[in-house]
């Protein structure tokens, strides 16, 4: 594919570039050809490099993203902005800049698909047939780093005191991102609720145990802990297991 979508990263926190490239490095047809950490520097590389679209973070210091965007409009080659932020309240601002889309953190992967179908459809002549990649992993900010799990090897996922625990076979990790949050990331992939506080994928199912007062006990593959599922999900997840 000889025409690709060329963007840059501005952001002042490395970690937030570095998701963020991760993920666009799904798409085949998106090259990430510059980052810049501060308003000031996004404006030169812009002019240098020209982009087609900049990911612009809001919340900087000295020039916020606003204020870049402010800027942008004055460049004979104007790039396409989709704005990144963790903070909801800027939306309606933004959207004077003439915001393609407008991400909050952590990243959506499937609002990030429907961003790139956005720019394809302004930069792409209509019948050149490309394809929208999906991210095959879940990226999560532990200890100020990111880490990218592959759903497939999740077994299962707890909440407790504010805390979720994602369980692989061979490793634990924790996240403060609530249970239904995960469940949102994970809904194109075999995961099922069935307690407030459990969510499993369904490939690793071994067996369903009656239990009492029309609960069970669910064990899973590669686990040793016997998880209960809540009687109001139980024939949801018989129905799920039946198909």
């Amino acid at each position: 594919m000889s025409r690709k979508i060329k963007a840059i990263i501005v952001d002042d926190e490395r970690y937030s570039r570095e998701e963020l490239k991760h993920l666009l490095s799904e798409f085949p047809f998106v090259e990430v050809i510059g980052e810049a950490e501060s308003g000031e520097s996004a404006l030169i590389t812009c002019m240098q490099q020209q982009p087609d679209v900049v990911f612009l973070d809001i919340e900087m210091p000295k020039m916020n993203g606003l204020e870049v965007a402010k800027n942008l409009k004055e460049l004979k080659h104007m790039p396409f902005i989709v704005f990144t932020t963790a903070y909801p309240n800027f939306a309606v601002e933004a959207f004077r800049y003439e915001a393609v889309d407008y991400l909050l953190k952590p990243f959506d992967e499937e609002q990030l698909v429907e961003t790139m179908k956005r720019l394809q459809k302004l930069l792409f002549e209509p019948g050149e047939g490309l394809l929208v990649a999906r991210s095959s992993r879940l990226a999560l900010e532990l200890e100020s780093e990111i880490h990218y799990i592959d759903p497939h090897a999740i077994l299962y996922i707890s909440r407790d005191d504010r805390v979720s625990r994602i369980y692989t076979k061979d490793q634990q990790f924790e996240s403060k991102l609530a249970l239904k949050d995960l469940e949102e990331r994970l809904k194109s992939y075999p995961f099922f609720r069935i307690h407030k506080s459990y969510l499993v994928n369904l490939s690793y199912v071994q067996k369903l145990i009656p239990w009492f007062n029309g609960a069970y006990l669910l064990e899973l593959l590669n686990s040793e802990e016997k998880l209960s599922v809540s009687r109001n999900y139980v024939k949801a997840l018989r129905n799920r297991l039946e198909l």
